[in-house]
């Protein structure tokens, strides 16, 4: 796949279509296996379908031909549009409703997680943007997140593979983990439900995981999950303006200061803060903004290489396990702070 020629496809619309009605489709099944195994968030479903697909030989012939150039407009543009739309599921007036003890904590975990995660991907090695893609998911929110920073840092496909098995495996073991942890280590019902949203990657898979302690955990967990996933924007910002500044050095074209969709992102959350919108109007947006990175992730997960990441990704394997626990133990302070 050339996700980075779409533009120019040959074509124009009639070369996406095939790719993009698969993708939509995709989301159809996804939808009906979610209905049958709720405790499997639907963007976690269309991830794993991408990543089974990807696999067979026969459909792997048709993503990287006639479907190439809907899957790759999925992967790129589709992510890039549903991310400025989960702008508009956090107002700052829930954020500053966590108080400020709560909200540094969480900002300090998504900071060190990064932090901490991009060094062990430095560390063991790992090839290209992997240590700041896997930074990025696990730090974040998940493969939502990988697809954002992985267009403006110009990412290979190869690169993206690991990051987004790993970060789809892990959010999904926490499903399981996070809530059989739960009473031995002594947490209430909020500080299991603020555990689970500065630790959990996905926001799919946190409210899986937080709604098994009753809605309030679940509101506590989507609020700072939500804060966490604020963070994208200035994260990004920066990780463009490192590229901005080594492309001067490169015969590559320089990519903006603040990328469009994160600008749309920020402006967004501003809108959902201070514009009285009717209920309608969110909740159209959110059933498209769940369409459009449903099909994105089926996308990013049909470009899995299984293959190629065991035979060459223990390390990965290794750094995203670690990752894993980093970011559990961090939560697990902030809650103990914030309490």
């Amino acid at each position: 796949m050339t996700p980075t020629r779409v533009a120019a496809a040959p074509g124009g619309w009639r070369a996406l279509t095939p790719g993009l009605l698969v993708a939509a489709a995709a989301v159809g099944v996804s939808a009906g296996i979610h209905l049958v195994v709720p405790v499997v968030p639907l963007l976690t479903v269309c991830v794993i379908l991408g990543i089974v697909v990807g696999q067979l030989p026969v459909t792997r012939a048709f993503l990287d031909g006639v479907l190439a150039p809907g899957i790759a407009l999925s992967a790129r543009r589709l992510m890039r549009i549903g991310v400025v739309l989960l702008g508009l599921k956090l107002s700052l007036v829930d954020v500053a409703g966590l108080g400020w003890v709560t909200f540094f904590s969480t900002v300090a975990v998504v900071l060190l997680a990064f932090s901490g995660t991009w060094l062990l991907g430095k560390l063991f090695r790992l090839p290209g943007s992997e240590p700041l893609l896997l930074a990025t998911g696990f730090a974040i929110c998940g493969a939502s997140a990988i697809g954002a920073m992985a267009g403006v840092v110009r990412a290979k496909n190869s690169d993206q593979a690991a990051p987004i098995a790993l970060v789809t495996l892990c959010g999904t073991l926490a499903i399981f983990v996070l809530p059989a942890l739960w009473h031995p280590l002594g947490l209430d019902t909020i500080e299991f439900g603020h555990w689970v949203g500065a630790g959990v990657h996905d926001v799919g898979q946190v409210v899986a995981t937080a709604q098994l302690a009753g809605s309030g955990a679940l509101a506590i967990a989507l609020v700072v999950k939500l804060t966490r996933v604020l963070m994208l924007a200035p994260i990004v910002a920066v990780a463009a303006v490192v590229e901005r500044r080594r492309s001067v050095t490169t015969t590559a074209k320089r990519p903006p200061l603040v990328p469009l969709f994160v600008a749309g992102f920020i402006a967004a959350i501003l809108v959902r803060t201070f514009v009285p919108l009717p209920d309608e109007v969110l909740g159209a947006a959110d059933g498209l903004q769940t369409v459009l990175l449903a099909m994105a992730l089926f996308a990013l997960g049909a470009g899995v290489n299984l293959r190629r990441m065991l035979t060459t990704g223990s390390r990965s394997l290794l750094v995203g396990l670690l990752s894993w626990i980093l970011i559990a133990g961090l939560a697990l302070t902030a809650v103990h702070i914030a309490g």
